[in-house]
């Protein structure tokens, strides 16, 4: 049967058919696409004709496109609905695609063609976005490791072999813990919480399989735990689980795998002839310098200290005042924020919750951006990664601009943060491409799905969340 990674997506605006897409896809579509870029780089290296622009930078943008797609909608589902297969494959894959990327970078021929171009650029006429697109691509290679010889280029090789699958290891066991910690609550526990934590609490513990509510580490629930929660000890329990994610002992605990990342990278920035990795990072970012991070970092030291320090003593007044004695420590800190916020702002964010529901800031994100951009936002009915994902088609003045994908619940399957991202970028070459754009954020799902269509809606009597379509809460 074909693999419906490599066909033609035959769907509104080329989004990935993900209805047809399963684990099973990914590894047989991965090693074929791998094998036609293989071969298409060979081409561009081996190709008799003197280099040019169009028959070696170009023909590498051109190049791939068999593999930027399965590798768009793969690192798509691993980041945000991951499951066992998923991250069985990620580490399958991740040295596989760092020899691949190693074996274009220490492709000598195609390297040669880079630089010929590179130093007849000004003999070639080049428009501005075809000289900064040879610049990029020059300075790519060169920085992976491209002018190296010998001893050195193999062990460059090796190292971002390494680094790759180090890397992975460390995602996974960050969200393994995330994953698999979690503290159960008796209604006793729940005191202080505002009702939107509780129901955070209790969809988490259906999730888990747990007999009540839980406290987890993703941010959408463990943040306004500390916020809200009387329970002192609980927060220090929930924060100190926070705090050593990565760092428990067994197989999750990343501190070897960061000790070895570090030194690989500064190993790595020696061979390209920089003092450390940090030279070699910031040298392309708009700081350039170690030093001007410093400088910068400094300069707010001393006032953002003097200031932390001003807002502890508060707090920590506020803490003798609850009976509590001894220092402020890291669990205390939200908490008293927020009674401090309460006692001189009157700001309750318990009580503005209500008025900030999902479907209302979306609203107020797309008016901004039509007044600001022009924008306009239309709903999509198509299929997604997830049934928490919604999709809208972006125009501007009737003109399809884009694809845009909001993915706006936590769950154990996804990472914790926040994100942007874009499955297929913008482009127009070699063709005229639109971007598909994905938004990933982490707020608390109050509720399951009642209905398969149904969009929750905020409840004008209550903070509780009820069905549009069967008015189930």
């Amino acid at each position: 049967m074909t693999n419906p990674l490599l066909t033609e997506w035959k769907t509104p605006f080329g989004i990935a058919p993900f209805d047809r897409i399963s684990d099973d896809d990914f590894a047989p579509a991965l090693e074929e696409a791998l094998t036609a870029h293989r071969a298409e780089i060979d081409a561009i290296a081996e190709n008799p004709e003197a280099p040019s622009f169009a028959n070696t930078i170009e023909a590498l943008e051109a190049s791939g496109e068999a593999l930027d797609k399965v590798l768009s909608v793969f690192f798509t589902v691993a980041g945000a609905d991951s499951n066992p297969a998923r991250e069985a494959l990620q580490r399958d894959f991740s040295p596989k695609l760092a020899a691949h990327q190693s074996a274009i970078s220490g492709n000598t021929k195609l390297f040669a063609r880079i630089n010929a171009v590179w130093e007849a650029r000004d003999r070639l006429d080049l428009s501005e976005e075809q000289a900064r697109v040879l610049m990029l691509t020059h300075r790519g290679f060169v920085r992976s490791g491209a002018a190296l010889t010998g001893s050195e280029a193999e062990r460059m090789k090796e190292i971002k072999a390494r680094l790759a699958v180090l890397g992975t290891q460390f995602t996974q066991n960050l969200l393994a813990d995330e994953r698999d910690w979690f503290m159960p609550l008796s209604e006793d526990d729940l005191t202080g919480l505002p009702d939107f934590v509780i129901d955070a609490a209790r969809a988490a513990g259906e999730e888990k399989g747990a007999q009540g509510p839980v406290v987890t580490l993703s941010r959408s629930l463990i943040t306004p735990f500390l916020q809200f929660s009387d329970r002192r000890d609980l927060r220090e329990k929930a924060f100190r689980a926070w705090e050593a994610r990565g760092a428990n002992g067994g197989e999750t605990d990343n501190r070897e795998i960061a000790a070895e990342t570090l030194a690989l990278r500064k190993e790595r920035a020696a061979l390209l002839g920089y003092d450390n990795f940090a030279d070699y990072k910031l040298e392309t970012e708009m700081a350039k310098t170690p030093a001007a991070v410093r400088d910068l970092l400094m300069s707010v030291w001393k006032p953002a200290k003097a200031q932390a320090d001003a807002d502890a003593e508060v707090l920590t007044a506020l803490m003798r005042e609850d009976g509590v004695n001894g220092a402020l420590e890291p669990w205390d800190w939200r908490y008293y924020a927020e009674k401090r916020r309460a006692a001189e702002h009157d700001l309750d964010e318990a009580a503005l919750k209500p008025y900030f529901q999902l479907n209302r800031m979306i609203d107020a994100a797309f008016d901004c951006a039509n007044r600001l951009f022009g924008l306009e936002f239309a709903a999509l009915d198509v299929p997604l990664y997830h049934p928490d994902c919604r999709a809208w088609e972006v125009t501007r003045d009737g003109q399809h601009v884009a694809v845009f994908i909001g993915d706006y619940f936590a769950r154990g399957s996804k990472r914790s943060g926040a994100w942007c991202s874009a499955m297929r970028a913008q482009a127009k070459f070699p063709r005229e491409q639109a971007p598909v754009v994905i938004t990933s954020a982490i707020s608390p799902r109050a509720i399951r799905r009642c209905c398969p269509t149904t969009t929750p809606a905020r409840c004008s009597t209550s903070s509780a969340m009820r069905c549009t379509r069967c008015s189930r809460t």
